[in-house]
């Protein structure tokens, strides 16, 4: 995708879901991660505009940074460390945002902006630092459960089956301004992972950490456009959702002991 890309037959729409999305990802490809949001990106949007397609670019509750406004709208700009650690993943991804609306203006592409929010389910990498795989992992195998900072700091958990209908409903839709797509339900991090360890019947302790640096202290989609555009909202509740990855989470590791022994 950071190289020309020509693409025989028919496209209707063209979807830019690429990214590494985990800080463990990010801020160990920093370079890769810059090119793909700018380059990337560019190169799909001209995919786009030779197809005639819709374009539907992933972008990210990041956008927001470290937000001073709570919950957080789409009219808001933001609070973000331009040069800070993560701003290779935060830039690329308002750049992206950028670029889209450059070519809608100039161009008139039909484009689609998806400010997504904290997303999980089964199949995640149980090593990929974000704390759904990183809390559950460390849950089903006894170690202790990370919590950074005081464990105040707050998120929302969005299942992936409901953000795959956000995301195809969203690419139907005419409105080419962003639109957050997640669970507007709030949790502090210290109760996600007392959850967890109900869930798991873990009896792991917690162990607490420094909170890293410019680490979002609340998270928290409005999703009033989403309802009235896309006539979408989360249905799978967090235990529901959880319940589910934590199954598939045990399956495979039941898998990869398997292939060891």
């Amino acid at each position: 995708m950071t190289e020309h890309l020509n693409v025989t037959g028919r496209a209707d729409v063209v979807w830019n879901l690429a990214s590494p999305a985990s800080p463990k990802d990010y801020m160990a490809m920093p370079l890769e991660t810059l090119v793909v949001g700018s380059t990337g990106t560019q190169n799909l949007l001209e995919l786009a505009l030779r197809k005639k397609a819709v374009f539907v670019q992933a972008s990210t509750s990041e956008v927001y940074g470290d937000p001073l406004l709570h919950p957080q709208v789409e009219s808001y700009w933001g609070n973000v460390n331009p040069i800070g650690p993560r701003s290779v993943y935060d830039e690329a991804k308002r750049f992206s945002e950028a670029l889209v609306m450059a070519y809608h203006r100039k161009h008139g592409l039909a484009t689609r902006i998806a400010r997504i929010f904290n997303t999980y389910g089964p199949r995640m990498q149980l090593d990929d630092g974000r704390i759904v795989p990183t809390l559950v992992e460390q849950a089903l195998n006894g170690k202790p459960l990370t919590v950074y900072g005081t464990g105040r700091q707050t998120r929302s958990f969005c299942y992936v089956s409901d953000m795959v209908e956000g995301l195809y409903r969203l690419a139907s839709c005419t409105d080419p301004m962003p639109v957050n797509l997640g669970n507007p339900h709030e949790f502090t991090v210290l109760h996600f992972a007392h959850i967890v360890k109900m869930l798991t019947g873990s009896k792991s302790p917690l162990r607490f950490e420094p909170l890293p640096e410019n680490d979002p202290r609340r998270r928290r989609p409005n999703i009033t456009r989403a309802r009235r555009l896309l006539h979408w909202q989360p249905r799978v509740e967090l235990e529901q959702g959880l319940k589910l990855t934590i199954d598939s989470f045990r399956q495979k590791g039941k898998r990869d002991r398997g292939t060891k022994g």
